[in-house]
């Protein structure tokens, strides 16, 4: 066997047993949603919610790996950093500290993140609503 025959064939192996490897792609029950005005709610559900919330829509290539891994862990991560869909359960003094480091994020561009839009141009903001979103996060701090 050629050696490109058997690199070839290899990588499809590889990335055959990789696909043994799953994770959940589950979406836990919402326990206490963010309230937010009528014009800010659609721009966190269409921008922040697949990662920061119980509502995450799980798109064909969360099921292959290793975009299921990234994916997941992407997930996991946001979810535990913010999660829209707990808002209820935080103390007021973390709503507020939640409040502050939303702000600061999107004033930086830090959120939606870079790698994560091409795949879902939905999620890209224009200055308006970015401007909107960090003047409702700097403004009283939501229930």
């Amino acid at each position: 066997m050629k050696r490109a025959t058997r690199i070839g064939v290899g990588v499809i192996v590889g990335f055959a047993l990789m696909q043994l490897v799953s994770f959940e792609r589950t979406n836990p029950p919402v326990t206490g949603e963010i309230k937010a005005p009528d014009d800010v709610k659609p721009l966190l559900k269409r921008a922040c919610y697949d990662c920061h919330s119980n509502e995450t829509v799980w798109p064909w290539y969360s099921r292959v790996a290793p975009g299921s891994w990234l994916m997941h862990r992407d997930v996991v991560e946001g979810r535990r950093e913010l999660n829209f869909s707990e808002w209820a359960s935080f103390t007021p003094e973390r709503r507020k500290k939640k409040h502050k480091a939303m702000a600061e994020e999107l004033d930086e561009g830090g959120m939606p993140p870079w790698f994560y839009l091409p795949l879902h141009a939905a999620a890209k903001l224009t200055t308006d609503e970015r401007a909107k979103l960090v003047a409702w996060a700097k403004g009283p701090v939501s229930d």
